[in-house]
Formats: C-alpha cells, structure tokens, sequence
C-alpha cells in the first residue's frame, strides 16, 4: 500500500514532498538504519541484516523515494521491487514487524515529521510491515 497524498493548503503534495524529497528520505533511511544498529531493542530485525549496512541503506532509500511518489529509482536498478519475494528468505514475524515499525517511527520522530504526516505514514508504513510477515506464530495465525 503506497501512502496516500498529503495535503498542505489547498495544494496535494506526495509524501516524498512533505518530507523534503531526497534529502528528507535519506535523512529518514539514515535514521532508521542508526537506530537499528546502535540500540540492542532491535537485535532481531538487526540480525537479519548484513553486517555493512550500507547496502540495506540504499535499496530503503531508493524504494522510499518511488514509493513515497518521488523519483523511482528502485526500478531502474532492479525492475518491480516484489517486496514479499525478495523477503521470503528472511523469516519475518510480529517481533521483527514490530521493531521494524517502532525503529521507522522513531526516525520519523527524530527527523520532526510533523504529527499528521507522520500519522498516515506510519498506517501505510505498518499495513506494507504487516504484509511482509511469513512466519506462522505460536499463537495459532495461519496465514501464512
């Protein structure tokens, strides 16, 4: 689920543009990714992770920027991001959904998205977290 425009005024923006385009996204990925690194509360979705995040870093950072509405830059290097294929390989359930989601919000915290902005990321953000997960979990969900 791609975000929905953001509104300012009587103009619609995309999301790239509210959060001041490459650079905001960068600024986003960066965050996400130091936080992820740097605090133990996030040892699960660390560790499935490389352990030179630089290329996590960008693959983010360019699926963000087309995903957000910006320029699309994951495409023209790898084609359709097929974001549930490329992470099959990876078992993904609540405990990583969750520190993924809780890691991004804390970036867009620290990088002051202003609240409603921020709000309606965070529900596209969690419904494309929540889609990623391929992992049954002891408490009997069989989705999967």
């Amino acid at each position: 689920m791609k975000p929905a425009d953001m509104s300012e005024s009587s103009n619609t923006i995309s999301a790239f543009q509210a959060l001041g385009g490459e650079a905001g996204v960068r600024r986003l990925v960066d965050g996400f990714y130091d936080l992820m690194d740097a605090d133990p509360a996030y040892a699960v979705l660390r560790a499935l992770h490389p352990a030179d995040l630089s290329g996590s870093r960008d693959k983010l950072y360019w699926f963000l920027c087309g995903w957000l509405g910006g320029p699309q830059l994951y495409v023209e290097r790898f084609g359709h991001p097929r974001l549930r294929a490329r992470h099959l390989p990876f078992s993904i359930g609540v405990v990583e959904r969750d520190q993924w989601m809780d890691c991004m919000l804390r970036s867009l915290s620290r990088n002051q998205v202003p609240d409603g902005i921020a709000r309606q990321l965070a529900g596209s953000l969690f419904t494309t977290a929540d889609w990623m997960r391929n992992r049954a979990e002891e408490s009997g969900d069989s989705d999967f």
